[in-house]
């Protein structure tokens, strides 16, 4: 395991996705998060290790710790990737990391000065400015430039469109009505009619928008703020992405270790 400790903030896919490459290259990795984000792709990130203590993706197995000498001693053994929802500026005290990758993906909210958190700083997701925020930036919306290294200028600005997938966009999502405790009975990956009862937000009952198979569900019992993603249907059925690495997280996972290796 490389003597370079990399901290990584967001268990979402992306995240999930940097941390796991970093790792798989012998990088130290911490995951950080809050103890119960509302993150929905469960099926293709280390999320619910802050929910189950642990969780594997993609032959990585991640496991939450709320001590930091856990952290440290998982670090040193490097069977499994360390999360902690511990403070940050105590993460950041306890191990000193080299380099501090911001894969939050908050797409709406403008990104806080962060560069003093680490040697190396690298933030993802629209609105990062390079040498502003953070010393590097990494595109992440489709198309051509996705996964780009930038060190000089800003990425593009959130878009609001998401990708389409057999014919549906933005149709494919449910986001609650209302702040409040999202409940579920169901999980990841189920079969849904379209119309069919998912989850609630207080009294309001959430649908499926449309038939396929739930890819995007925020687990059960989590606080969620009026507006937030909870819910993301696959129209694919069978061929639906549901698991593993998704081909953007991949991509920006990419760039994140091309940035590294042009550092190094």
């Amino acid at each position: 395991m490389s003597t370079t400790r990399i901290l990584v903030r967001g268990t979402g896919d992306v995240g999930s996705a940097v941390a796991h490459l970093l790792f798989r290259n012998g990088f130290g990795v911490v995951l950080h998060d809050v103890p119960r984000p509302a993150h929905t792709r469960r099926g293709m990130a280390f999320t619910n290790a802050l929910f189950e203590r642990k969780a594997e993706l993609a032959g990585v197995l991640a496991k939450i710790s709320h001590d930091i000498e856990d952290v440290t001693h998982m670090l040193a053994c490097g069977h499994a990737l360390p999360v902690t929802t511990a403070a940050i500026d105590a993460v950041v005290d306890a191990f000193t990391p080299a380099v501090m990758v911001d894969a939050r993906m908050r797409k709406r909210a403008t990104p806080e000065p962060q560069r003093h958190l680490a040697g190396v700083t690298i933030g993802l997701g629209p609105n990062f400015a390079a040498g502003e925020q953070t010393d590097i930036a990494i595109e992440t919306a489709w198309g051509d430039e996705l996964g780009r290294v930038i060190r000089s200028g800003t990425t593009r600005p959130f878009s609001g469109a998401p990708r389409t997938i057999a014919g549906h966009s933005s149709d494919r999502y449910v986001y609650a009505p209302a702040a409040g405790v999202f409940i579920t009975g169901c999980e990841i990956g189920m079969k849904v009619s379209a119309g069919q009862s998912i989850a609630t937000i207080g009294d309001t009952v959430l649908l499926a928008p449309l038939a396929g198979r739930l890819r995007g569900l925020t687990h059960s019992e989590v606080e969620v703020a009026q507006g937030t993603k909870v819910i993301e249907i696959d129209p694919r059925d069978e061929d639906a992405d549901i698991y593993g690495i998704g081909e953007r997280p991949r991509r920006i996972a990419q760039g994140v270790l091309e940035a590294l290796q042009a550092c190094a």
